[in-house]
């Protein structure tokens, strides 16, 4: 179906209530299904992984010594004076009362003493279930509860792995409920703005809406009967998607069809017009996005690989409702959406002479000296990547407020081997055990070893890191202990080989990934504009916004914000983001100016479609950046720093990249960007360099 005749289906005269009657259906039904979505989220230790890791391997083969995932929850009770036989008895009385609590397994240890006689410690182990955190939430819940915060002097803290994990499901209570209001805000505000209409607004929010209903659904029963892995992660970043890349894709077919409005007494001929020649740039930003997305499936992190196909979902169910519903609700309501600035038909196209025709006005003064010095002030701004320390975060650098596990931790290192409760963990053959055992406990940075635990032809050793478990010298305790192992089968595990193993998965992800994409759209590019030079052009500015906004990042993170470090999956997900969404401005104006080019060249086509398109890009990136800012609501930092990274390199890319550096390359280069479609061969008469001046009354409403 071509875009001429599909744009006749969607806002025919009668079939616009067709499509809206069909969309009614679909959210009766989507509704009920959408609401279900959390329930079929995966935030156990699986689902966050890489798959073939080694730690992962080890997490496996302990099911063989224990029929339960478990991880411990640790409770730490401090007095400055000492420990009173008072409180002696109440951790005792604790460590009892919370044995009988559902979700804790095995023995409880402890009360332990520390060597100054300052605290105890008590670990209960906690059975990690299909629920994950959110389990793991409510019993730590209820183990807070048994032994209260202390009081007359007494200290009492919980942390280790469960304690962490308790935080973390806190962070994400209400990820969903949270995102969704703070972008419908954002998109709101933003949306009345640009419209300058108290009514107008409504029609993208209530279609993206649709949309996000229409998205969960369909990943609720992907979920439910196809295998695929939903977590917290994605289903939060599903809604900032869903919404900033649908809002895009509303703004520019709404400016479109208000230009065209101008052109035509009939709203349904306008919309027509206005589907056939905005629809395959819209189409070809989704697919972008879409397939970039779906890119992310080859990574080994599974919450990585996870995110791609619902991430590509999202988008593929927005495009649907933007090219569909939107366009549908857009005639039935008819001009009056746009009050008080109606577009009479007849009436001249104001971005003829708005200010992004007095920018590209501007620029064509000197081309090559704006996007030369453009280039390089971006190139100053990379510099900044010096800076970048994406090797992980610790514990207590993952959340941008305190947390009590946090503070646990700095309490149990006050008085306790660091690493005690949360060991290493090595898995070898039974006929290997004095050897592994010697080698494991020789290690320098293990204060013990366990006794061997024999199963299946398997012996099980657990070794204290002196190190805390988060830090770099348990990482070095860890791959020093694989060095001393290695030849024997034995395999290593537990928390900060876990931690090592998800960093070591992401760089390799990024390695994998990153050219993947960039080798994806640069194909897109080409078969789109029909060119081999313009794709390469605008790749190569892409990227130069990619390593300016990075680069400014890691300057607010460290300098300004006091972030510790970036997560291992930054910079993969800020490319992801800013390379598949940011190319889509590139698309909306190089789509215009091939367009205009056909008729006026391509140097007179830049400054048409600079005009044409500038505001609405520009507000698309305001909405797109404001839905991912709304990251920084939650209170993770590895979220805090998608959020403000990609914010930042969309408006970038928006205001600077596109507006000034691509149109300066157009009107430098002119028709070889086209290169080597029929239009470089165009009549260099037609695309002579040109001096600054109003577009003509011929440009600003074109022929039909």
């Amino acid at each position: 179906m071509t875009t001429g005749s599909f744009a006749r289906l969607v806002c025919g005269r009668r079939t616009k209530w067709i499509v809206l009657a069909l969309w009614i259906v679909v959210l009766v039904f989507a509704g009920s299904l959408a609401g279900k979505l959390g329930g079929v989220e995966k935030n156990d230790n699986a689902s966050w992984l890489p798959g073939d890791a080694e730690a992962t391997q080890v997490s496996e083969l302990q099911k063989q010594f224990q029929p339960d995932d478990l991880i411990p929850a640790i409770l730490v009770y401090e007095r400055a004076g000492g420990i009173t036989p008072a409180d002696q008895q109440k951790a005792t009385a604790d460590a009892q009362a919370i044995a009988a609590v559902p979700g804790v397994t095995g023995q409880i240890i402890g009360p332990v003493p520390s060597a100054d006689k300052a605290a105890l410690q008590v670990i209960a182990p906690i059975k990690v279930d299909a629920d994950g955190w959110d389990k793991i939430a409510d019993v730590a819940g209820q183990i807070k509860t048994i032994s209260g915060t202390g009081e007359n002097g007494l200290g009492i803290y919980m942390t280790g792995p469960a304690g962490v994990a308790a935080d973390s499901a806190g962070a994400f209570e209400g990820i969903d409920g949270t995102l969704l209001y703070t972008t419908l805000i954002v998109v709101a505000i933003i949306l009345l703005v640009t419209y300058r209409s108290p009514v107008l607004w409504l029609l993208p929010i209530i279609t993206a809406g649709a949309a996000l209903i229409t998205a969960q659904a369909v990943i609720y029963l992907l979920a439910a009967h196809a295998g695929l892995v939903v977590n917290a992660q994605s289903a939060g970043i599903l809604t900032v998607l869903v919404f900033g890349a649908g809002t895009d894709y509303a703004l520019l077919l709404v400016a479109r069809y208000r230009e065209e409005l101008r052109r035509h007494a009939d709203r349904h001929d306008a919309m027509m017009f206005a589907l056939h020649r905005a629809g395959p740039a819209i189409i070809a930003s989704a697919a972008t996005v879409a397939i970039g997305m779906s890119c992310l499936m080859l990574a080994e992190v599974n919450s990585t690989s996870g995110l791609g196909p619902v991430a590509a979902l999202g988008v593929a169910v927005g495009l649907l409702a933007m090219m569909t519903l939107l366009p549908a609700l857009l005639v039935i309501f008819g001009r009056w959406l746009f009050w008080p600035v109606r577009p009479r038909y007849g009436t001249p196209e104001p971005t003829a002479t708005g200010l992004w025709a007095r920018v590209g006005s501007r620029i064509a003064r000197r081309p090559r000296i704006v996007w030369v010095s453009t280039a390089l002030v971006l190139g100053s701004m990379a510099l900044g990547l010096l800076q970048l320390d994406a090797n992980g975060l610790s514990q207590k650098d993952s959340f941008t407020s305190e947390q009590p596990s946090v503070a646990g931790l700095e309490v149990l290192g006050r008085h306790f081997p660091a690493g005690q409760g949360d060991p290493v963990v090595v898995i070898a053959g039974a006929a290997q055990r004095d050897t592994v055992r010697a080698a494991f406990a020789a290690v320098p940075g293990i204060s013990e070893v366990t006794d061997p635990v024999t199963k299946n032809g398997l012996v099980q050793y657990e070794g204290t890191l002196q190190a805390a478990p988060d830090s770099q010298a348990a990482e070095d305790t860890v791959i020093a202990v694989r060095d001393a192992l290695r030849g024997t089968g034995a395999k290593v595990g537990g928390t900060t080989a876990l931690a090592l193993d998800i960093n070591e998965a992401n760089k390799h992800d990024n390695r994998l990934i990153i050219p993947l994409v960039l080798l994806v759209v640069l194909v897109i590019l080409a078969v789109l504009l029909r060119s081999l030079i313009a794709p390469v052009i605008l790749m190569a500015t892409v990227v130069l916004s990619f390593a300016a906004a990075l680069g400014v990042s890691a300057l607010v993170f460290r300098h300004v914000f006091g972030f510790g470090g970036e997560d291992t999956a930054f910079p993969l997900f800020v490319f992801v983001f800013l390379v598949a969404l940011g190319i889509d401005y590139n698309i909306f104006l190089m789509t215009r100016v091939r367009e205009e080019a056909r008729e006026h060249g391509t140097r007179r086509g830049a400054l048409i479609g600079l005009a044409a398109t500038g505001g609405v890009i520009t507000s698309a990136g305001v909405v797109l950046a404001g839905t991912f800012a709304a990251l920084g609501s939650l209170p993770l930092v590895a979220f805090a720093e998608i959020g403000f990274a990609v914010a930042f390199g969309v408006l970038l890319d928006t205001l600077v990249v596109r507006s000034v550096l691509v149109t300066a390359l157009n009107l430098d280069i002119g028709r070889w960007m086209w290169w080597p479609s029929k239009l470089t061969h165009q009549d260099p008469a037609v695309d002579a360099p040109i001096s600054p001046a109003p577009l003509s009354q011929s440009e600003r409403v074109l022929p039909q």
